[in-house]
């Protein structure tokens, strides 16, 4: 697997807190195909852990998962 991995979706869901950054990528991830990837920005704490849970719950792949400062950045990738 390449360590670019481009994203076909992009969601930005700064500011937004818990259960908003879930359920919109939720959302976004059904509205996928498999083999896309969504990109997801947030800056909710809870967000790590709840993003984890929801990729592992629906049986998709976190590629990525990064941290700048307040902001986590999300790579998931549909695999079903």
């Amino acid at each position: 697997m390449s360590s670019d991995v481009k994203p076909n979706r992009n969601l930005d869901c700064i500011g937004l807190y818990c259960p908003e950054p879930v359920f919109r990528t939720r959302v976004e991830l059904d509205k996928m195909v498999v083999g896309e990837v969504l990109e997801m920005l947030t800056d909710d704490p809870a967000a790590e852990e709840d993003i984890k849970s929801l990729v592992k719950r629906t049986g998709q792949e976190l590629s990525k998962l990064e941290k700048e400062g307040d902001v986590l950045r999300f790579l998931i990738r549909k695999v079903k």
